[in-house]
C-alpha cells in the first residue's frame, strides 16, 4: 500500500512539473510497476534466504511434513494470496498403520534383566550372627551392573630354545631348535591386533581424534606418542589394501549403486596456512548391503569415471552434473525423490499453498514405500504395488507442476522447486520400473553421517594419503554397521588372519561374509 501511494505521488508530481504526454505517462507507469515488482521479488528472495539461514542455525533439521491447510479452510478464504495466484487443491494423506500386539505374552514390568553372558563376580555376604549348625534354606541374589575401564596388558611369547647335536662332514655340530613366532599383523610392532583395532574403532566409529586417545591412554598409565599411533593406523591400512580392492570390486560388479559425495579438509604441504578441500565419494550397494568410500582431491568427474568405468546397471544420484558423463554408457541413471521434496520444503515460506500440495502428493508416494517395507514385500511385490498406486500419483503430480509452472515466477523459490523436479522427472519416476530400486538416495546419505560427525572432531586429514586411508576404513566399518557386525571383533580377527590368509579367499574376510574363528574366541577368553 505504501508503494502504491509513492507511485501515485511520483506520477502526479512528474505530470505536473513536466506536463508529460499520455503515452509517456503510460511508459513511466509501466517502468515504475516493473521496478516495484523487481523490488518486491528481491525482498521475497532475501526474506527466503534469511528464513533458511535461521532454520539452519536455530531450526529443526528434519523435513517431516504435516499438512496444515484443509480444503474447508480454503473454502472460507483463509489461504494467503500469492503472486499470479492459480487454483490449487490441497489434499490430505490417509494412511493407517495396523500394529498387532500379542496378548498371550505377559507385559514385562520392573527392572530389566542383565544379559546372561556377562561374567559374574560373586561377593558372598554372611550374617554377623553365629550361624554354626543352622540349616540353609536358600539364597537371595542381588545383581549390580558395574564396569572396569579398559586396561593394558603385555602378552609374552615364551619360546624355549633347544640344542640338538647334528653330525656333518664327519663331525658333530650343535643346532638350535626354537618354535617360530606366530604371524603378527605388523612385523616388529609392539601393538597387538586388539589394540590396533581399538585405536581404529575409537577414531572412525567413536570419533575420538588421536590426541584424545593419547590423553586417555596416559590416564591409564601408558604414554604413547601421537606419531606412533598415527603410524600404526597407516600400517593397518597398508595391510588392508588388498582386502579393500576385493571389497570395491564386489560393489562395482553389482547392477545397482547409489552415489553421493561429501567434503573432507586435508592438510597439503603445498598450501601453507590453509587446508585443501578434498571429497569422499560414496557408493552404496543397497541389495548387497555394502558401502565404498573413495577419496579424490576434487569434485570433478575423474573419481566416478575411475570407479564406475566397468559398472553396468542402475546408478542413483542427486543429479549432480558430473554423472551426465555416464549417459548412454551402459548405465541407467535415476534421481532422488528426497532432493525434490527438499526443494518444495524450502518453498513453504514462499508459496505455502503450492508447496503443501506438492509435499502432500510426495508424502503419498512415501506412504506406499512404507507399506511395502512394513509388510516385508519382495522386490516383485513392491514393483506391482508401485505400478498399481504410485504411477497415478506421479502422473497427476507431473500434470499439476506443468500447469503451475506457467503461473509462478521462474526465479522464485517455488518456481525453482517445480523446475528442479520437471527437469529430472523421468529419472525421478524410474524407481517404479524395478522393485529393487529405492525411491531416494537416503541410504547412501545415511552412510555419510559418521564422516560428518568425525570431521567435526578431528577437523582434517593429515595428508592426501591419510584421507584415502580414512576412506578405506570408513568403507569397512560402514559395511560392518550395515550388516550388524561388531566392528571391533571383525577388525581384530581380520588383522590376526590376513597376513597369511590365502589370496583367493580374501572375500571371506569381508564384513558381509565374515565368520569369527575359534582362535579369536580363545584369545579373548585368555585375556579376560
Amino acid at each position: 500500500m505504501i508503494g502504491f501511494f509513492i507511485f501515485v505521488h511520483v506520477i502526479a508530481t512528474t505530470a505536473t512539473e513536466e506536463k508529460l504526454s499520455y503515452q509517456e505517462l503510460v511508459l513511466q507507469h509501466h517502468q515504475l510497476s516493473t521496478d516495484y515488482q523487481k523490488v518486491l521479488f528481491d525482498y521475497q528472495k532475501l526474506k527466503h534466504e534469511l528464513d533458511q539461514f535461521k532454520r539452519l542455525i536455530f531450526g529443526s533439521k528434519h523435513e517431516r511434513f504435516v499438512p496444515s491447510v484443509s480444503p474447508e479452510q480454503l473454502a472460507l478464504g483463509l489461504a494467503l494470496e500469492q503472486i499470479n495466484h492459480a487454483e490449487v487443491i490441497s489434499q490430505t494423506v490417509e494412511y493407517t498403520r495396523t500394529i498387532t500386539t500379542p496378548t498371550n505374552k505377559p507385559v514385562p514390568t520392573g527392572r530389566m534383566k542383565l544379559p546372561a553372558d556377562l561374567p559374574r563376580q560373586q561377593v558372598i555376604i554372611e550374617p554377623a550372627q553365629d550361624v554354626t549348625g543352622l540349616k540353609s534354606i536358600g539364597e537371595e541374589i542381588t545383581e549390580e551392573l558395574d564396569y572396569t575401564p579398559g586396561k593394558f596388558f603385555v602378552r609374552q611369547y615364551v619360546r624355549t630354545k633347544y640344542l640338538r647335536p647334528v653330525i656333518r662332514d664327519g663331525g658333530t655340530e650343535n643346532e638350535i631348535i626354537i618354535a617360530p613366532l606366530p604371524q603378527r599383523p605388523i612385523d616388529k610392532c609392539i601393538a597387538g591386533a586388539a589394540l590396533l583395532a581399538y585405536i581404529v574403532v575409537n577414531k572412525y566409529i567413536d570419533h575420538l581424534p588421536v590426541y584424545r586417545q593419547v590423553q586417555r591412554f596416559t590416564r591409564e598409565g601408558m604414554k604413547l606418542p601421537a606419531s606412533t599411533i598415527t603410524g600404526w593406523i597407516s600400517q593397518v591400512c597398508a595391510l588392508l589394501e588388498v582386502l579393500y580392492a576385493v571389497h570395491c570390486k564386489l560393489v562395482f560388479d553389482g547392477d545397482y549403486i547409489q552415489g553421493d559425495e561429501t567434503p573432507l579438509k586435508v592438510l597439503d604441504k603445498n598450501k601453507k596456512g590453509t587446508t585443501h578441500q578434498g571429497y569422499l565419494w560414496v557408493y552404496r550397494a543397497p541389495v548387497e548391503n555394502l558401502v565404498v568410500f573413495d577419496y579424490q582431491p576434487g569434485r570433478s568427474g575423474e573419481g566416478p569415471k575411475k570407479c564406475l568405468k566397468n559398472f553396468k546397471g542402475h546408478l542413483q544420484t542427486d543429479g549432480y552434473e558430473v554423472y551426465t558423463y555416464f549417459d548412454g554408457k551402459g548405465i541407467i541413471q535415476l534421481n532422488c525423490m528426497a532432493h525434490a521434496r527438499r526443494k518444495f520444503d524450502e518453498a513453504l515460506s514462499n508459496d505455502k499453498q503450492r508447496a503443501e500440495y506438492a509435499l502432500t502428493e510426495i508424502q503419498k508416494l512415501y506412504a506406499i514405500e512404507r507399506k511395502a517395507k512394513e509388510e516385508n514385500y519382495t522386490h516383485t511385490q513392491r514393483y506391482q504395488l508401485r505400478q498399481q498406486e504410485a504411477l497415478t500419483i506421479l502422473k497427476e503430480l507431473e500434470t499439476w507442476m506443468i500447469t503451475q509452472y506457467q503461473a509462478v515466477l521462474p526465479q522464485s523459490t517455488i518456481g525453482k522447486a517445480i523446475h528442479y523436479s520437471l527437469s529430472r522427472w523421468n529419472k525421478l519416476c524410474l524407481y517404479t520400473t524395478d522393485g529393487k530400486l529405492e525411491i531416494d538416495n537416503n541410504l547412501v546419505e545415511n552412510a555419510i553421517r559418521p564422516v560428518a560427525i568425525g570431521r567435526k572432531n578431528y577437523l582434517f586429514a593429515g595428508s592426501h594419503r591419510a584421507a584415502q586411508n580414512a576412506a578405506m576404513l570408513y568403507s569397512f566399518l560402514g559395511t560392518c554397521k550395515l550388516n550388524n557386525i561388531n566392528a571391533y571383533n571383525w577388525l581384530e580377527d581380520v588383522l590376526n588372519r590376513i597376513p597369511d590368509h590365502p589370496v583367493n579367499k580374501l572375500q571371506d574376510l569381508l564384513p558381509n561374509k565374515w565368520k569369527p574363528t575359534s582362535t579369536q574366541t580363545q584369545i579373548s577368553l585368555q585375556t579376560q
